[in-house]
């Protein structure tokens, strides 16, 4: 809660994903992937309620078990390929007995948030009364990006691309890593969507923003725990009398 203002967060994970099949229980750090979002939503000082949003059992069992309440299994038409966040979002809003201020939405598939993340987004949105969505900088400027046409010619996707100009030499880009999305609820209810005109960024470091929808993704966010938990370690050996 913020200045008396309730928060829902929901964490959306269904089971029905073909570009990584499984992802969401994907092992992670010796966990399955879900639960390092429930992990960050309990973790989170000013979130009020923490609920799982899923269609599938393994991912409901996995959540209940690290902590995380399943009030509810979410509608199979709301758990398609088609099928709209922002849905899934307003079906948690209408089910839940109680009214909230502020709904945030956790992706499963961005594992590596904190919980801090979380209350910062919460404050930004709180601050500002607009929609927040986290992001980070992108790693290569849009300029140095091309299409191709039906044979093989690259072709830039700005026009305003000068050849050999440095990375530095370019304003800095943002992307949404799909860590934390933040809204109020009467303007998400009204607009359906986090991104407007009036959306706020909050920038996390790129080592916190990986967002899993390849193998290649999954063996980035296993490399970054594993090289995080072997700093600790380190840390800790070396403080041992």
């Amino acid at each position: 809660m913020i200045s008396g203002r309730s928060i829902l967060t929901v964490i959306a994970a269904r089971g029905g994903s073909k570009g990584l099949p499984g992802k969401n229980l994907a092992d992670i750090g010796g966990k399955p992937m879900v639960s390092w979002s429930v992990a960050a939503g309990k973790n989170a000082r000013l979130v009020d309620r923490l609920v799982l949003s899923s269609d599938n059992r393994a991912i409901i069992a996995a959540a209940r078990k690290a902590g995380c309440e399943v009030p509810f299994v979410r509608p199979s038409r709301l758990a398609t390929d088609t099928a709209s966040i922002h849905d899934v979002l307003l079906h948690a809003l209408d089910v839940l007995p109680r009214r909230f201020d502020y709904i945030v939405l956790l992706q499963t598939t961005s594992p590596l948030r904190t919980g801090r993340d979380i209350d910062a987004c919460i404050r930004l949105c709180h601050k500002t009364g607009a929609p927040v969505i986290s992001v980070t900088c992108a790693a290569k400027p849009p300029h140095w990006a091309f299409s191709l046409d039906q044979n093989a010619r690259l072709r830039p996707i700005l026009k305003t691309k000068r050849s050999g100009d440095r990375r530095q030499a370019f304003a800095a880009t943002y992307i949404p890593n799909g860590a934390v999305y933040v809204a109020p609820v009467t303007r998400f209810r009204r607009d359906k969507t986090f991104l407007t005109p009036d959306t706020r960024a909050y920038i996390m470091p790129p080592e916190r923003s990986v967002d899993i929808d390849t193998k290649m993704d999954l063996l980035m966010a296993r490399a970054l725990v594993d090289g995080a938990c072997k700093t600790s370690l380190s840390k800790t050996t070396r403080k041992a009398p």
